[in-house]
């Protein structure tokens, strides 16, 4: 072990490990915050389309924990401690001014999830909370029913006196957000629901997209984009129906859009040659003309993609699909390669949203006191965040929870003695 012990340790940089951290410290802990990432927050960053709704304002608590279902009982309590307009006078006080939009979704004044990072990462700064990212967890050490530390990647261990636990869910993996915290807490005794996705199929608006209803392509590349800006990525299959377009890569990616929509139009790309560039593409297409010189586009292009695609690729590209391929002009060879790359629809919706599961999976909550937010099996243990099973629809109320178990957990660390297990 190090010589050095912190009074806690959080395992996490996103918005629930942030806050616990930077509480604890500005109670007088010593902490350490350790993030896989090279930077905290990256999630933070491109919630709601980076624009990052940060609480629901809803004035009447009854009626904002109800949003929360069957958790709702479990949450008075650190509610009571931390709510949502607290949450948002700890934003203004930290000179990051809030308005308030349909729904009673809480938006910077900004409109930029940066403006939230920047008061979260100033808020470590300011209570010296010792930051080391680039530093990827990889479990816990326990002796019983106490940790005494954690183990780094490269065989590193720290120890310290109290934990909280900050990992978050799996959504948007490509943020850090892996679920290895779940495995970590089953390692523990602790029960978990494996966190499950939203499977949802999209109705798009565009009416060509009918008559390919049934055609699929095997490995597509699918890009979500708001206000121009890429969101998410993804490959795979996509499959086009009669009101949109479903298929592996479409429903994995449901949730994501789902959470976009609230915020604004949301545009798909796909990218239905993934295996090329633009640069390499257009020369598989001059060859491709050169060899079949006599043939009509239409039926070159079917080499390349199923040919009920073909059609609505030339439409949309505006090129004829009926001139041979020895009369394709520059210009059109470089309109069609722009289609094939980038094939634009707007989502309208998801198809059963009803239907649905927002959120789904995490750490049975009879198993944590939300007095605390402790562990009842490792009382010197906090869980927070998207770790917890607790479903919850979007409009500011997945970081509201963060704000609220985050501090909870924070004050808790610092306050409570979490010296042998809790009674159930």
């Amino acid at each position: 072990m190090t010589e050095k012990a912190w009074d806690l340790i959080v395992v996490g940089g996103g918005p629930a490990g942030m806050m616990a951290a930077g509480r604890a410290s500005e109670l007088g802990a010593k902490v350490l915050l350790l993030e896989k990432n090279a930077t905290l927050g990256q999630k933070l960053l491109i919630t709601g389309g980076g624009r990052c709704n940060v609480t629901n304002a809803e004035l009447d608590q009854r009626k904002l924990l109800s949003k929360f279902e069957d958790a709702d009982k479990f949450l008075f309590s650190p509610f009571a401690q931390f709510d949502n307009l607290q949450a948002l006078e700890f934003f203004h006080s930290h000179n990051m001014p809030t308005k308030v939009e349909a729904e009673q979704r809480a938006f910077p004044q900004s409109d930029s999830a940066q403006s939230v990072w920047d008061v979260l990462v100033n808020y470590l700064k300011s209570t010296e909370v010792t930051v080391r990212s680039n530093t990827e967890v990889t479990g816990f050490i326990n002796e019983g029913n106490k940790i005494i530390g954690v183990k780094l990647k490269g065989g590193e261990k720290i120890e310290a006196k109290k934990f909280v636990l900050a990992t978050g869910g799996k959504s948007r993996p490509e943020t850090g957000s892996t679920g290895e915290g779940f495995k970590w807490l089953s390692d523990l005794g602790h029960k978990v629901t494996e966190p499950a996705p939203s499977l949802v199929p999209i109705m798009v608006e565009e009416t060509w997209v009918k008559k390919l209803s049934g055609v699929s392509l095997s490995e597509a590349k699918v890009t979500l984009f708001q206000n121009q800006v890429k969101q998410e990525v993804r490959k795979g299959k996509v499959l086009f129906t009669h009101f949109g377009l479903s298929g592996p890569a479409i429903l994995n990616m449901s949730k994501d859009i789902d959470e976009l929509l609230k915020y604004g139009e949301v545009e798909i790309s796909l990218d239905l040659l993934p295996s090329h560039d633009y640069s390499t593409l257009n020369t598989a297409l001059q060859e491709l003309f050169k060899i079949e010189d006599k043939k009509k586009l239409k039926n070159a292009l079917s080499f390349l993609i199923p040919s009920a695609l073909v059609s609505a690729v030339a439409e949309r590209s505006q090129v004829n699909p009926d001139t041979p391929c020895n009369s394709v002009t520059r210009e059109d060879r470089l309109a069609l390669v722009q289609v094939l790359k980038d094939m634009r629809m707007k989502v309208t919706s998801l198809l059963g949203t009803d239907k649905a599961i927002i959120t789904s999976g995490g750490v049975a909550l009879e198993e944590i006191d939300f007095k605390t937010m402790q562990s009842k099996l490792y009382s010197n243990l906090y869980l927070v965040g998207d770790l917890l099973d607790i479903d919850r629809p979007s409009g500011g109320y997945s970081l509201q929870l963060c704000w609220t178990t985050g501090f909870v957990a924070g004050t808790s660390a610092v306050t409570s003695q979490g010296q042998g297990p809790h009674q159930s």
